[in-house]
């Protein structure tokens, strides 16, 4: 058993640091799932994201900070609601589950 796993989910936080000054922002990261998602970007794109250091309960990673992202949260009406609902049941219904 790994030392990650007897974080606690407090502990087990990510911090992402960047100014304006550099074009890199830094990820630190104590979250096994965010790990998992940074390392495949580090396999898949290596030209872009870098790993730079890692313990046993941490990785450190380096990316452009044009790849941060701030997203909207999105907004569906009632109406748009209730029609995914019903492509939802219809598709249910075809593969015969509830």
């Amino acid at each position: 058993m790994s030392f990650i796993s007897k974080l606690s989910k407090y502990e087990q936080e990510t911090t992402i640091n960047f100014n304006v000054a550099e074009s890199n922002a830094v990820v630190y990261t104590r979250s096994k799932a965010v790990m998992r998602k940074l390392d495949a970007l580090v396999n898949e794109f290596p030209e872009v994201y870098k790993c730079i250091g890692e313990t046993d309960i941490d990785k450190t990673y380096s990316m452009p900070k044009k790849y941060i992202s701030y997203r909207k949260p999105r907004r569906m009406s009632e109406e748009e609601k209730e029609q995914r609902r019903e492509r939802l049941k219809q598709i249910r219904k075809k593969l015969g589950t509830k």
